[in-house]
């Protein structure tokens, strides 16, 4: 029997498309315009070369030549940034990149602000870390920086109402950290995730100054109101509440919107909470029961 390949190819392709009909929920043709996610993970690494001047990107910086290389750098991204903005939003196009320009007028007059913010982040990363050896160690090397300098840009984007862009930016720091930050989480200064893989922080939880967070920790929801008809009620808060000056080591899940953990707390590893606890608690499980047998020579 001969294998006809270009008629082959045509059946398949007819049946796919034939699928895409009966699957409108997931199928864009002839639709709307969507942001690039490529070009949001651009963009996303430029952001992150005026946040880290020196370290990422361009190495060669000098006083002299500072100003023109962000100037420079600025005008790129105001394009290509607009642009995504632009395709994010549901009004007529010319309104779309209006509105762009002015949130992106918006957004690049906070990145002063970002980079505080990121100082302090750093800080704590070698303040609360005694393997790290110096600032620059963290800078080039700590998957958490990556995390949370990508998460405070997304932020900033998410509080001014722009679609679409912010999770894209904050999933590819998950893709490529293991680190899970919604951008509308509000997080304080002097944060500190140490290793990381396996944390979870999700959209309306609350994180006052100087937490510190082991991996696989998980502040999440304890559940999903729904309203009448069976649906999601969203926009409420749904994450806990972490006050300043809190520790909260490996595998520990923190659940519910309600749920507070007092400043000065600690949280041991693996416990689970759902309910609240007052300022300078510990919060740890019984320790388990080993059973260690030798080895029997048969």
């Amino acid at each position: 029997m001969t294998f006809h390949y270009p008629l082959a190819i045509e059946k398949w392709a007819k049946s796919l498309v034939e699928s895409y009909r009966k699957t409108e929920k997931i199928t864009n043709i002839e639709k709307k315009r969507f942001p690039s996610r490529a070009k949001v993970i651009e963009i996303t690494e430029e952001l992150r070369e005026l946040l880290f001047p020196g370290y990422l990107g361009r190495t060669n910086l000098c006083w002299l030549n500072a100003e023109y290389f962000v100037g420079d750098k600025l005008d790129y991204i105001f394009g290509e940034l607009s642009r995504e903005i632009a395709f994010s939003l549901d009004n007529d196009f010319s309104e779309r990149e209006e509105r762009a320009h002015r949130e992106i007028e918006i957004f690049f007059s906070k990145l002063p602000m970002v980079r505080e913010m990121l100082e302090y982040d750093v800080q704590a990363a070698f303040d609360g870390d005694p393997a790290a050896k110096s600032l620059d160690e963290i800078i080039f090397s700590y998957p958490c920086l990556v995390a949370i300098s990508i998460y405070r840009l997304a932020h900033e984007l998410f509080e001014q109402g722009i679609p679409l862009i912010p999770r894209m930016m904050t999933e590819y720091a998950h893709s490529i950290t293991g680190i899970d930050i919604h951008p509308g989480a509000r997080i304080g200064k002097s944060f500190f995730i140490d290793h990381g893989t396996g944390v979870v922080i999700g959209e309306t939880c609350e994180i006052g100054n100087n937490v510190k967070l082991y991996q696989g920790v998980t502040l999440g929801a304890l559940s999903f109101p729904k309203d009448e008809r069976g649906k999601i009620i969203r926009g409420v808060k749904r994450h806990p509440t972490i006050e300043d000056d809190v520790t909260i080591y490996a595998g520990a899940t923190i659940l519910g919107g309600q749920t507070i953990i007092g400043k000065g707390s600690v949280v041991g590893g693996n416990v689970w909470l759902t309910h609240s606890i007052p300022p300078y608690t510990k919060v740890t499980i019984e320790e388990p029961r080993l059973r260690i047998s030798e080895n029997q020579k048969i």
